[in-house]
């Protein structure tokens, strides 16, 4: 038997997410592509859903994540805010050392009772 734990965790504000895993694969795949629309078919999901999570993230935390151009005949585009990238930056370390904590709590409970 290959028991596993899966956790996940987020960031709330006022008991409303406002950033977790999707969210940060959001922003990860808007700072791969340079646009919200390419990031949001990367991830399969509608560009207005995107654009409404873009939206809450900035509403709640109060800070400008994407910087959007419009497009045309040029075409449009998008990147992070600097704001964004440390948002990113330290959420990855966030969640790095607590499935490192998850992973050994969860050893050292089950992995010893179950056996």
């Amino acid at each position: 038997m290959d028991l596993k734990i899966k956790s996940k965790f987020w960031l709330e504000v006022d008991d409303m997410c406002v950033f977790g895993s999707g969210k940060k694969s959001l922003l990860e795949a808007i700072e791969k592509h340079g646009s919200i629309n390419k990031a949001a078919k990367e991830m399969n999901i509608s560009y207005r859903k995107a654009w409404s999570q873009i939206d809450a993230m900035e509403k709640r935390l109060g800070i400008k994540l994407v910087e959007r151009k419009t497009g045309g005949k040029g075409g449009g585009g998008a990147i992070l805010t600097q704001e964004a990238r440390a948002i990113l930056e330290k959420y990855r370390e966030f969640e790095k050392g607590l499935q490192e904590l998850v992973d050994r709590r969860f050893m050292e409970i089950f992995k010893k009772r179950l056996l």
